[in-house]
């Protein structure tokens, strides 16, 4: 897999103080793609792919790319851009961990899991699940018959216009999201075998629309 990639494209890992980005450049190693992660504008913003990975806080994250003027970069971006689960929540409009506005590329609000049944659900949401309600779209293209992935996380995007998978816990929620060159995925691709392998190859073969 990944054999077709161009391996000279250049990628680049938005670097903001993100837990869990050394295994999404290990992924990406493992495709024949040597990508890098920087926080270096001028380097984000000539990349062929640029990809907005990540576990942490949202306020803390946002205050970080606001002091490196990154979230204006983000907004300007032309290139195929992805969002990985915090990356996700980040392109929304705002979240409810500490109240944060975000950058507001998918007009989508972020809201934390609620038990409906106290003690049974556990939050945050850890395990493995299947996407469902696949849109059309490159980035869906050619997947492996089984559709599971595996999840970590507090906070989820509420389903909209731009949602190209649903998944359910708790609820159904988004799973992934696209917009123009941005797409964002909820889920670990790094860590969801197979699935998560031909969604990253996928993303590095897109052509901006």
């Amino acid at each position: 897999m990944g054999s077709s990639l161009n391996k000279s494209m250049k990628v680049v890992l938005i670097k903001y103080n993100a837990g869990n980005v050394q295994s999404v450049l290990y992924a990406l190693e493992r495709l024949g793609v040597e990508a890098e992660l920087t926080d270096d504008v001028e380097k984000i913003s000539a990349a062929d792919r640029v990809i907005f990975p990540g576990q942490g806080e949202a306020s803390s994250a946002m205050a970080y790319l606001k002091e490196r003027n990154l979230d204006q970069v983000i907004r300007e971006i032309k290139q195929p851009f992805l969002g990985v689960c915090l990356g996700l929540q980040l392109l929304c409009t705002h979240s409810e961990e500490n109240d944060t506005d975000c950058l507001g590329i998918f007009p989508v609000k972020v809201k934390r899991f609620i038990p409906i049944v106290s003690g049974q659900e556990k939050v945050p949401h850890v395990g493995w699940n299947s996407l469902e309600n696949l849109v059309d779209n490159p980035l869906l293209k050619g997947l492996p018959e089984s559709k599971f992935m595996y999840y970590v996380h507090s906070y989820y995007a509420e389903l909209g216009e731009h949602t190209l998978a649903t998944t359910s816990y708790i609820h159904d929620f988004t799973a992934i999201l696209h917009r123009d060159n941005y797409w964002a995925i909820q889920a670990h691709p790094e860590k969801s075998s197979t699935l998560g392998e031909k969604l990253l190859e996928n993303f590095l073969a897109l052509t901006s629309p």
